[in-house]
């Protein structure tokens, strides 16, 4: 399967465009569909809070265009003076590639990302849209890739990676195993191993791709063995609201240490920017971010999906709010029998 970025791309949208080339700056680039706006709007102010010393120019690529999501991208660099960039992506070629219900198509548009850059800058950050800064990204500007292909964050733990290397049938995996969400690309290592031609031909292989629970998070571990550079924990500390469930003890849930990260990845299907999930601790370095950023009016996301209906359910029985627990319930179950 063959990819063209510069055919894929139609329609190119730039906000403030500041036309100065400034060789300190580093480019970030995110892959959403439309219910990642909020989320990736917040995580652009959110750097920029965090980071008002450096340079930085955003890239935005989606398969949909909002109003509102272009006057909130536009009020963002115009507080802060930075190119900010949407790129319109016709995604019909990658339509009959693997998708899951949390992971849909717009997670292959990092490899648009990867081919349309490529002769344009040397590096680029991709980060999930889910992702929040609370801290300084200097070190990212300086890191030497050597020969390696790309800077990542290992996915888990020790037990995660042996049952990563049983199901892809990998034993170098058992090491490590990386989650895509944190990206930091060497573009011209990229193109030479051909990553996107490799990965795309794999995940189109129904045969093979029948073990890609992970779709191309398990491509990319495959394909960049041996050939990534793995940076602390805190650039991409994972946070799952949904662990709040396990315990009623709030003092006693399986969460990670969150004050030291700087990039926080809210990773599962309940995200902070939906209404049952914002009054957890966890959520507040985003609720934070949003607050002091031009969206602090934008209301949260209810549920419209049945899975989030059905975890908007569990997480306001488990927040003692069983009147509304039940009604999302009774919502999951009329959606379900919809099948919408």
């Amino acid at each position: 399967m063959y990819l063209d970025a510069n055919h894929i791309i139609k329609k190119k949208i730039t906000f403030y465009s500041n036309n100065s080339s400034n060789a300190n700056q580093l480019d970030i680039a995110y892959g959403i569909d439309e219910k990642f706006f909020l989320g990736c709007a917040v995580s652009i102010s959110s750097i920029l809070m965090s980071n008002t010393n450096l340079e930085f120019s955003f890239h935005i690529f989606t398969n949909h265009l909002s109003c509102d999501f272009e006057k909130n991208l536009k009020l963002l660099s115009e507080k802060y003076k930075t190119n900010i960039t949407l790129y319109l992506v016709d995604d019909i070629g990658l339509s009959k590639l693997p998708t899951t219900k949390n992971w849909t198509i717009a997670t292959y548009f990092r490899f648009i990302i990867a081919d349309y850059f490529y002769q344009k800058i040397d590096k680029i950050l991709y980060i999930d849209a889910d992702i929040i800064c609370t801290g300084s990204l200097e070190e990212l500007f300086t890191l030497s890739f050597e020969e390696n292909i790309a800077y990542v964050v290992s996915d888990k733990d020790a037990i995660w990676w042996d049952k990563c290397a049983t199901r892809l049938d990998e034993i170098k995996l058992s090491k490590s195993y990386f989650n895509a969400g944190f990206l930091l690309i060497n573009l011209n290592k990229w193109q030479e191993f051909n990553i996107n031609d490799k990965a795309l031909e794999l995940l189109s292989d129904t045969n093979k791709s029948k073990k890609f629970t992970h779709l191309d998070q398990d491509v990319l571990n495959l394909l960049l063995l041996d050939k990534v550079k793995y940076l602390n924990r805190k650039y991409n500390q994972q946070v799952s609201i949904n662990y709040e469930l396990k315990y009623k003890n709030k003092n006693n849930t399986y969460l990670p240490n969150l004050d030291q990260a700087i990039l926080i990845h809210y990773i599962g299907p309940t995200k902070p920017w939906h209404t049952w999930a914002n009054r957890y601790k966890c959520s507040q370095y985003f609720i934070n971010a949003k607050l002091q950023s031009p969206l602090k009016s934008t209301p949260l996301l209810p549920a419209t999906t049945a899975t989030q209906m059905r975890y908007c359910s569990k997480h306001k029985m488990h927040q003692k709010k069983y009147f509304s627990g039940i009604i999302c319930n009774i919502m999951y179950c009329l959606k379900k029998l919809t099948k919408n």
